[in-house]
C-alpha cells in the first residue's frame, strides 16, 4: 500500500505543478499573456513545422524584458522579443515544432523568465499529430444529436482570484445540412461565445469560454455549458477548474507576515475495516504565521467523505480538521482519498492532505 500511496502521491502533485492556464492570465501584476497555450489540434505529419506566437504585454509602469524562453525539447526552436518592453507595449514569443516526432499526441512547454516576475511563467504547445488524415467522424467522436465533439468533460486547470482564464471548443456538425448553433444555460462564473451563429454542413465551428475567477467561489468548481442546436438542446459541456488566492502582487515582507499552517502530519491512516464502518479522522496544525489562517474551501475526490466546517485559527494557534468518511458501499482493498484545502495562506495556498486504509 505504501508503494502505491507514494505512486498517487507524486502523480497528485505532479498534476498541482503542471496546472498551467489556457487564457488571458497576469503574472506578478508585470507581465500579461494573451494566452498561455497553443492548441494546434489534429494535424498531419505531412504538414510539416508547426507556428505559433504568444504576445505578452508590460502592465506595469517600468520597462521589463524577457531574459530568456528555455524549451522543454530540442524539438522546439524560439525566438523573442530581445529590447526591453516599454510600459503599455507589447512583445513576442514564436515557437516552432517540428512536428516530426511521428503520429501522436504532443505536448510541449516553454518557461519563461522575465524581470521581476518572481517565478517563470510556463508556455505550453499541444496538438495531435496523425499519419492519414481522420473523417470528421472519427475525429469528434462524443454526438450532441446531429453536432459532435472530442469530449463533454474539459479540464481548465487552475487560475488565481482576479484573473481570467479562456479556451476554445470546436463543435462539429456530422450532418448534411447546416446547424443553427447557440448557447443555453450556463453556470455562474462561466461565459461562451460561439465564433458564428452556425455550423455547416461537415464543418466545424469554435465556442471561447471564459471563466472569471469570483471570491464566492473556491478551489474545485465545475461549470457547465448547454450546447443548442437549432434551439433546441443538444446537451452539456462541463468545464472543470480550481480557484486559489493570488498572492502574485505582494512583497516579501506581506509574505512574511501572512499565516503559516504546520500540520503534525499529512496523512491519517485508518486500521482494515469493514464496509460500512464510519471512519473519522483528523488533521491537527499550528499556524506559526502572524496572521490568523483560513481555510476558504475543503474538496475531497471522494463523495464519501464529509469535512467540518474549519474555524479560523489566529496567529500562534492550533487548530484541529475533523473528517468523516462513510465507507458504505465503498468496494475493497486499500483506499487513498485526496483532501485539498484552499487557503489564505501566502506560502501554502493550497495544501494536500491524505487519508488512507483498507477495506475489507
Amino acid at each position: 500500500m505504501k508503494r502505491n500511496f507514494r505512486h498517487i502521491l507524486a502523480f497528485a502533485t505532479a498534476l498541482m505543478l503542471s496546472a498551467i492556464s489556457y487564457g488571458q492570465q497576469k503574472f506578478g501584476g508585470i507581465a500579461e499573456f494573451d494566452s498561455t497555450t497553443h492548441d494546434f489540434g489534429d494535424v498531419m505529419l505531412s504538414d510539416g513545422a508547426l507556428s505559433c506566437s504568444f504576445n505578452v504585454r508590460n502592465i506595469s509602469d517600468k520597462p521589463m524584458a524577457i531574459y530568456s524562453v528555455v524549451s522543454s525539447c530540442g524539438c522546439t526552436n524560439v525566438e523573442w522579443t530581445r529590447e526591453p518592453i516599454k510600459a503599455g507595449a507589447s512583445g513576442t514569443i514564436k515557437a516552432t515544432y517540428s512536428n516530426d516526432e511521428g503520429p501522436y499526441p504532443f505536448d510541449k512547454t516553454l518557461t519563461v523568465y522575465i524581470s521581476n516576475v518572481s517565478k517563470p511563467v510556463t508556455l505550453r504547445l499541444r496538438g495531435v499529430t496523425h499519419q492519414k488524415k481522420l473523417s470528421l467522424e472519427e475525429t469528434y467522436t462524443v454526438k450532441m444529436g446531429s453536432l459532435a465533439v472530442k469530449t463533454k468533460t474539459i479540464n481548465g486547470g487552475a487560475l488565481e482570484q482576479g484573473n481570467q482564464k479562456s479556451d476554445v471548443i470546436t463543435v462539429a456538425n456530422l450532418s448534411s445540412k447546416a446547424v443553427k448553433l447557440s448557447i443555453g444555460k450556463c453556470s455562474e462564473g462561466i461565459s461562451v461565445k460561439p465564433e458564428s451563429s452556425s455550423v455547416p454542413a461537415k464543418g466545424t465551428a469554435n465556442l471561447t469560454w471564459t471563466i472569471t475567477a469570483d471570491r464566492s467561489r473556491w478551489g474545485a468548481n465545475v461549470y457547465e455549458i448547454e450546447i443548442l442546436a437549432d434551439g433546441k438542446s443538444a446537451g452539456k459541456i462541463s468545464v472543470s477548474a480550481s480557484t486559489k488566492e493570488n498572492f502574485s502582487s505582494i512583497t516579501k515582507a506581506e509574505k512574511d507576515a501572512g499565516s503559516r499552517p504546520m500540520f503534525t502530519s499529512s496523512t491519517y491512516t485508518f486500521n482494515r475495516v469493514k464496509a460500512g464502518t464510519g471512519i473519522d479522522a483528523s488533521f491537527s496544525f499550528t499556524n506559526s504565521g502572524k496572521s490568523s489562517f483560513k481555510v476558504y474551501k475543503v474538496d475531497s475526490d471522494n463523495p464519501k467523505l464529509s469535512c467540518s466546517p474549519v474555524s479560523e485559527v489566529a496567529a500562534g494557534g492550533k487548530g484541529t480538521i475533523k473528517m468523516h468518511l462513510d465507507t458504505t458501499g465503498m468496494p475493497s482493498g486499500e483506499v487513498l482519498i485526496i483532501v485539498t484545502l484552499t487557503t489564505n495562506s501566502p506560502l501554502r495556498p493550497v495544501i494536500n492532505l491524505f487519508v488512507t486504509g483498507w477495506i475489507e
